[in-house]
């Protein structure tokens, strides 16, 4: 069994929107065959033709619901825990450990966020509910698992 096959779908983060905002697309042809299919495109900012914005809409669960169909950008990005597990330096249950321990803990602090802006990135999502909070709420609780979460996510995922 490959290793994409298990690890990468059990864990979703770089479709959900908890890694990223949006993914850099590399072509015209990329942008309008995504379209298509009815996925969130947007004009790039010049140093891309287009973005994939996030979470992406054509996941289904922690899947690719357009695997045969997905942007360069997705079928070549390795995550850091994948790359770990690939040269040996953490073993696949590990990997699949922290995985889920890194779930649970987002799974918290999207419980804090609530519903409201969950078609959003998590760090936008993040970022609506700090800034709809009136002066006398205390973030703090909020505001330290989002810290701790954004850590874990870069030193686990994109180093």
């Amino acid at each position: 069994m490959n290793l994409t096959d298990f690890l990468c779908t059990e864990c979703g983060l770089c479709c959900d929107g908890s890694l990223f905002s949006d993914v850099e697309l590399s072509s015209a042809k990329e942008i309008s065959g995504l379209e298509v299919l009815g996925l969130n495109v947007e004009d790039g900012d010049g140093s891309a033709p287009g973005l994939l914005l996030q979470p992406c809409n054509a996941r289904v669960g922690k899947r690719c619901g357009i695997y045969q169909h997905r942007p360069k950008c997705c079928r070549t990005f390795e995550c850091r825990l994948l790359k770990d597990v690939r040269s040996g330096s953490i073993s696949a249950a590990n990997a699949r450990q922290t995985i889920a321990t890194v779930t649970s803990e987002l799974g918290g602090l999207r419980d804090l966020l609530g519903p409201n802006h969950s078609d959003l990135p998590l760090k936008e999502q993040y970022l609506e509910v700090i800034d709809s909070l009136e002066e006398r709420e205390n973030p703090t609780e909020l505001m330290r698992r989002m810290r701790t979460l954004e850590q874990t996510i870069k030193k686990t995922f994109l180093e």
